[in-house]
């Protein structure tokens, strides 16, 4: 399938999506679900413009966006940094770790009284629930893809006489490159669902405090419009984020899928081919076999 059937495929998916919610809410079908109670796509659709047509719109988006970027940046230095240093050194696994691991399943929306108590202003709480968020994915991704590459490149630069600094830059981060792009990717997604709760919880304006808004006032449509932009919101980033590894790993070899063809079955009565042949007389019949014939030839 080449890439513009690809698209239009989604595209197809997306608009049969669209118009069973149409079709359910406008009929105010009721079986087990109640979809009418749901505004119907033409509703939010409406809605949609109107918000785009004033300034409380964009307002909401720029303070979501701001506050999204900062805390995962912030999350996306201090998570590398933290996982490179942990699985590097021991004294800093020794000293960070256990902190780490005991805080690490605390929820960070569970952290907004601590945000509360700890930082002078809502602004600042917000960004350091996003960065708590997105920390742990990056932290754990950069750790265990640190300590999963192979000794042999360091023991290499090191015996053309690199130094520490060398081996950091030469082998440790470029071979890191992907775990870390893996927990960025999980990272992105972490901070926008808890960006949201924070702004519904203790946010003045953001697209998480506008959904709230229109929620305590019986605004449906406008909640829907809420949660599609918070969706196109986290789509861009993490597509963002996924292109920008991409394009830093473009050096990894790529493999395309390519489905295995299967062979054919020989006619009746036919003489097996020559390299079927050889490969049954190759390969043992049972795994006893196989075993003892690895132990002779070793």
């Amino acid at each position: 399938m080449n890439r513009s059937a690809r698209y239009a495929l989604r595209i197809a998916s997306l608009a049969v999506a669209l118009g069973l919610w149409q079709l359910l809410t406008s009929r105010d079908i009721d079986l087990w679900l109640r979809f009418s109670q749901f505004p119907t796509v033409t509703d939010v659709a409406h809605t949609f413009a109107d918000r785009l047509a004033g300034p409380d719109y964009w307002t909401d988006l720029t303070d979501s966006l701001t506050r999204i970027l900062t805390g995962f940046l912030l999350a996306a230095v201090l998570g590398v940094a933290t996982g490179v240093l942990v699985a590097r050194s021991r004294l800093a696994e020794d000293l960070l770790g256990p902190v780490l691991e005991v805080i690490r399943p605390v929820p960070a929306i569970a952290l907004v009284p601590v945000a509360i108590l700890l930082f002078p202003s809502n602004e600042q709480g917000i960004v350091f629930i996003t960065c708590a968020a997105a920390f742990f994915p990056v932290l754990v991704s950069t750790r265990h893809a640190v300590r999963a590459l192979t000794p042999v490149w360091e023991e290499a630069v090191r015996t053309m006489g690199g130094g520490r600094w060398r081996v950091l830059g030469s082998v440790v981060l470029p071979g890191a490159l992907p775990g870390v792009f893996g927990g960025l990717s999980v990272g992105i997604g972490v901070s926008w669902i808890c960006v949201i709760s924070a702004e519904m919880i203790s946010g003045q304006y953001g697209v998480g405090y506008r959904t709230w808004q229109d929620y305590t006032v019986v605004d449906y449509p406008g909640v829907f419009v809420g949660m599609v932009t918070i969706g196109v919101l986290g789509w861009l980033t993490s597509t963002a984020v996924e292109l920008l590894g991409r394009r830093l790993t473009r050096w990894l070899p790529r493999t395309a899928h390519v489905p295995a063809a299967r062979p054919k079955p020989a006619p009746a009565g036919a003489a097996p081919s020559p390299a079927r042949a050889a490969v049954r007389e190759d390969t043992p019949a049972h795994p006893e076999e196989a075993r003892d014939e690895h132990l002779v030839r070793d």
